[in-house]
């Protein structure tokens, strides 16, 4: 338990990045799954515009480590170029 009105400070701020990380990566899943469930192309293409963007901004956020968006990124790149 904190004993410094610092410390109380710190845990609170903690609180709520914990919270909007969680809500940010929660987006972040959901974001991938919508990419992999198309089956045509061209849907998944214009998803994937907006998922590698959602990634490159949680990482520019420090909500996820550069490497982590980066493999991300290019899973899902190559998943909708295996696509017909």
């Amino acid at each position: 338990m904190a004993q410094h009105k610092s410390a109380e400070k710190r845990a609170r701020s903690a609180r709520r990045r914990r919270a909007r990380n969680a809500q940010a990566k929660s987006r972040m899943r959901t974001a991938i799954k919508r990419v992999r469930a198309y089956k045509d192309k061209d849907q998944a293409a214009a998803e994937l515009k907006k998922t590698v963007k959602l990634l490159d901004q949680l990482a520019a956020k420090g909500v996820i480590h550069k490497n982590n968006a980066s493999n991300s990124k290019s899973r899902l790149t190559k998943f909708v170029n295996s696509l017909k």
